[in-house]
């Protein structure tokens, strides 16, 4: 799961960079936020796969899951209305 997390933010992050170059004389002040918006969600995700304190981890892991998807495809609308 935590290499999903990193694989999923990363390749959205790296949307974004393509879509500036892609897009050079932009204003980049909402492309920014997404890339904020999507370290923010990656270190909340990884905070919450690490967090051993939970009573039933795999149920815990399936909605981090759920999660990760939900907050990925967000993402990829906002990138996708630049």
């Amino acid at each position: 799961l935590k290499k999903d997390i990193n694989y999923v933010f990363g390749d959205i992050i790296e949307a974004v960079y393509v879509w500036e170059l892609s897009n050079p004389k932009s204003d980049f002040k909402k492309s920014e936020a997404i890339i904020d918006e999507a370290i923010a969600g990656f270190d909340e995700l990884i905070a919450k796969v690490n967090d051993k304190k939970v009573d039933d981890r795999g149920l815990h892991l399936k909605t981090i899951g759920k999660e990760l998807e939900s907050k990925g495809k967000e993402l990829i609308d906002k990138i996708n209305k630049l």
